[in-house]
């Protein structure tokens, strides 16, 4: 295996763990106004399952899009150049939701955590559904010229398969997050997680469905009838693990569909990394796209020892923090009053 191939599937590795484990933090903020009314110890419990992992799970998009940049730095320009005003978008979203949590608790003040719900919320749906549609045109291609720059507005990326992207991560997150917070809890927020997660199986089938046959049959190859069928089958397992009450296989079901669904993203991809809608010469590949082989010998290095460590340091955070969370847990709130008196 060349070095360009390699890095190309470890950058798809790192999209894929980003998916998997930061796919249920965003479920858990956008089922949070649902699974968290009536009251705000409720809310403390939804929001504590993901409190001591959330910030890890967010340093996969950063370790993605350092390799995206140092591994192949053209694929990196022409998508940031041409998704600016998306991504700023994204950013800012991901930006609120990490200061709304970080700051809930540091104010006893109902309004306050009232706004930082709000901000969870709006932190949560905007990704969800932002990385779908920045995935499906990278898929189906923007109106990349010879220069190697996007050109033409954001009405060229609002296609109908790219919007299908965008309901399909969210969809599939939301349910991936009630999931794992069936896992997570117990009490009264265990029933509802599950009663969500069951009523959201058929419709997150039909659409993870759709858009995977409109990839497969449009875009992709002959080995990526593979993961789409990896995909309905992990649909399928977590949803009879669900009726079944058996969270951790229900869990590892949904899992393995954000973990397919990728593959055939990504798959559906190569060997280009960014293709032209104006014309095929002008498509970026893995290839004319990438750094140097000595980079790329350099980085190869850097993450055989690096990659590990993080890894089993992120393995044994989820292992200390298994245990199921609920609201008899949660402690009186300690934060400072939102008005000093006198």
């Amino acid at each position: 295996m060349d070095l360009q191939l390699f890095w190309f599937i470890l950058v798809g590795v790192l999209f894929t763990g980003y998916f998997v484990l930061e796919g249920f933090d965003f479920g858990v903020g956008m089922l949070m106004p649902i699974l968290g009314r009536g009251s705000d110890p409720r809310r403390r419990v939804v929001l504590n399952t993901i409190g001591p992992v959330w910030d890890a799970n967010e340093v996969w998009l950063i370790t993605a899009a350092g390799a995206m940049f140092a591994a192949f730095p053209e694929w990196y320009a022409s998508l940031f150049s041409g998704f600016y005003l998306a991504l700023l978008v994204l950013l800012v979203a991901l930006i609120l939701r990490i200061c709304a949590i970080e700051y809930r608790g540091k104010i006893n003040d109902p309004k306050w955590r009232a706004w930082c719900d709000r901000g969870i919320g709006i932190g949560s749906w905007v990704p969800a559904l932002a990385w779908g549609w920045i995935f499906a045109n990278m898929v189906r291609g923007v109106p990349l010229n010879e220069e190697r720059q996007v050109v033409g507005s954001v009405w060229d990326l609002l296609s109908p398969y790219a919007l299908l992207g965008g309901l399909t991560t969210a969809i599939l997150f939301a349910l991936h997050g009630a999931i794992f917070l069936a896992l997570k809890t117990g009490g009264e927020i265990r029933d509802d997680a599950r009663r969500i997660a069951r009523a959201l199986l058929v419709p997150t089938t039909l659409v993870v469905g759709g858009f995977g046959l409109w990839t497969q049959l449009a875009y992709g190859a002959g080995w990526t009838w593979v993961p789409l069928g990896v995909a309905v089958l992990g649909l399928l397992l977590g949803g009879a693990a669900t009726v079944a009450g058996r969270d951790g296989w229900a869990f590892a079901g949904t899992a393995v569909t954000v973990i397919a669904v990728t593959v055939l993203i990504v798959g559906s991809m190569f060997p280009n990394v960014l293709p032209s809608t104006i014309s095929p010469l002008f498509d970026l590949s893995i290839d004319n796209a990438s750094s140097s082989p000595y980079t790329l010998k350099v980085m190869s290095w850097a993450a055989a020892f690096a990659a590990p460590v993080v890894i089993i340091y992120q393995g044994w955070t989820y292992w200390v923090f298994r245990q199921r969370i609920r609201v008899e847990h949660i402690p009186p709130p300690v934060g400072l009053p939102l008005q000093g008196k006198g």
